[in-house]
């Protein structure tokens, strides 16, 4: 079944968790708070400026990718491999232009000199960017040749604004602080030969690394070249980190344009994350402080409704039913307790009324059997205030003692046998024959037995007091799958059709003549409470002939009690 919409008082539909203010809760009319409105149409997907939680969400999702990009852009280990496998190529390649000067000096044996060393350099292909020198045994710099670059060789540098802006930034930085790149006791290629010398001349293979004058770093490796044991020469290679910082510079740039690309894109899945938790709060928040804000009160009194978010599979909609049952069960016991106070200042006039005008006649009485009349009569509507103001008492305090009991597993068979002793007596005494028939079996239920003692005390002696001296009374119980009935019948003279549905009711009391102003009319309204408390129910109906016409008179009255097992 669809529910139809919702109408406003302007005559157009309210909108799915609007919150409605002074409104008629029987009716469903009502306005929907313009203000309330106002601010969610005009706050589009989510108002950052007004939702904590929304700023949360948001810069929690952004922390982690910044933490992850400024790792990878601060460890480097790009550039570090580079620069390990830049200063590993060029020892290899000392190596091997020891091994062609070595395979020289083997073909055509003789001295080393400047001149034949130059011309041995002159042979050897000089990897782009790097200087290769050539020294004699006495430590003097024989030949020096730098690489050139071989055509078609040249990588293209791709444009990096990102990493140049953010370098510039850096830089910028540090210079405020007094850093910057440390250039004291940099060195070119020639100085770092230079160092190497006197350990190469002595046989053995030295590499160093150097700071260049712009701040990057330069590689030098010192070969000797031996002939039966002999150091004939040494051969040197000098190299900066030529094309290393192009390379990193354009992957840093890949790098940030991933990461600038993730980030709009985790920006814009966490607004919209955002706004399915936080707008769906604000509202819920909304509407509940409409509750306890006495200048909205003021400005549309009335009932509040909670934004109906049940549709949503998640906490949130779990959230939106709970609110909203918990503010039903507020109005629900809001009205109830109205028409309870109402109910109670009806009855207690009656006796009062009573009482008032026994106490005016008693003033203007003058024979003494009209005075005891009179007396008879003030005596008994005391005692009638008195037990309808005790059972009132009970009826309001039982919500609150339903709650704060705590259930415990008993056997309701021993409950009602137990109660059947006592109650039996009482109808043996009035001539009325009392019959029971319980299971032999236990019927363990959980409850709270107290109460539910209560319940079944007054059924059965509600039974035994519609009945006379003949009449009969029988209570059974048997359990039917997961439920357990239990019925007690009487042979009284019934109950009227048109008070079948009215028994349960507050202040209700449908008795025989001579009975008047005994009752209060709240015990099977307390019974009715408890069992439903219990997550039962309770039902009253006549007992008639089999097949009989339903005009024909009641063989008597059933009230029938249904409990969980």
């Amino acid at each position: 079944m669809t529910a139809a919409p919702r109408l406003g008082k302007d005559g157009r539909p309210t909108r799915s968790g609007d919150v409605v203010l002074g409104e008629d809760w029987t009716s469903g009319e009502g306005l929907v708070d313009p203000a309330l409105r106002a601010s969610r149409d005009r706050r589009g997907l989510v108002s950052l400026n007004r939702s904590p939680l929304a700023r949360k969400i948001i810069l929690f999702n952004l922390l982690a990718l910044l933490v992850l990009a400024g790792g990878v852009l601060f460890l480097n280990p790009f550039r570090d491999t580079l620069v390990s496998l830049r200063g590993e190529a060029l020892v290899n390649e000392a190596l091997l232009v020891s091994d062609v000067f070595e395979a020289v000096a083997a073909e055509a044996p003789g001295p080393m000199d400047a001149a034949r060393l130059s011309r041995v350099l002159e042979t050897v292909q000089v990897p782009p960017g790097v200087e290769a020198f050539a020294v004699t045994a006495a430590g003097d710099v024989a030949a020096r040749r730098i690489g050139e670059a071989r055509p078609g060789a040249a990588v293209a540098v791709r444009p990096t604004p990102i990493v140049d802006t953010l370098t510039g930034a850096w830089n910028g930085v540090q210079g405020l602080f007094g850093g910057g790149p440390d250039v004291e006791g940099a060195a070119d290629g020639s100085a770092l030969v230079q160092t190497l010398l006197p350990a190469a001349l002595k046989g053995e293979g030295v590499r160093i690394d150097g700071r260049a004058p712009d701040g990057g770093r330069i590689f030098a490796v010192a070969e000797p070249v031996r002939m039966d044991g002999q150091v004939l020469a040494v051969v040197a290679l000098a190299g900066d980190q030529q094309g290393i910082d192009a390379l990193v510079r354009g992957e840093r740039e890949q790098v940030l344009l991933i990461f600038i690309a993730s980030l709009m894109v985790s920006f814009g899945l966490s607004l919209i994350l955002a706004s399915t938790i936080a707008n769906p709060l604000s509202d819920l928040a909304a509407a509940a402080e409409l509750g306890r804000d006495r200048d909205a009160r003021k400005m549309a009194p009335g009932r509040v409704r909670i934004p109906d978010l049940a549709a949503r599979p998640d906490e949130i909609g779990r959230l939106s039913v709970a609110m909203r049952g918990m503010v039903a069960a507020l109005y629900d016991r809001i009205d109830a307790n109205e028409q309870f106070a109402a109910d109670v200042a009806h009855e207690i006039k009656n006796p009062l009324a009573s009482l008032r005008s026994a106490v005016g006649t008693l003033r203007v009485a003058k024979r003494d059997d009209q005075k005891s009349k009179l007396l008879d009569v003030i005596e008994h509507d005391v005692r009638r205030l008195d037990r309808l103001v005790s059972d009132i008492s009970n009826a309001s305090r039982l919500d609150s003692e339903l709650v704060k009991e705590e259930e415990e597993e008993f056997n309701l068979v021993r409950t009602l046998t137990n109660i059947s002793e006592y109650l039996g007596q009482q109808a043996n005494e009035k001539g009325v024959e009392f019959i029971t028939d319980f299971p032999n079996d236990p019927i363990q239920i959980r409850g709270l037995e107290a109460r539910l003692a209560q319940v079944f005390v007054n059924l059965i002696t509600n039974a035994i007091s519609f009945c006379e001296d003949g009449d009969a009374v029988r209570v059974w119980a048997r359990r039917r799958d997961n439920r357990v009935l239990i019925v007690v019948e009487d042979t009284g003279p019934g109950i009227p059709e048109q008070a079948l549905t009215k028994v349960f009711k507050r202040f209700y009391s449908e008795r025989p003549q001579g009975q008047f102003g005994e009752h209060s009319g709240l015990g099977l309204a307390i019974s009715k409470q408890i069992v439903e408390a219990h997550g039962g129910v309770i039902w009253a109906e006549n007992i008639r002939p089999t097949h009989a016409d339903v005009t024909s008179d009641p063989l008597g009255a059933r009230f029938v009690v249904g409990l969980p097992v």
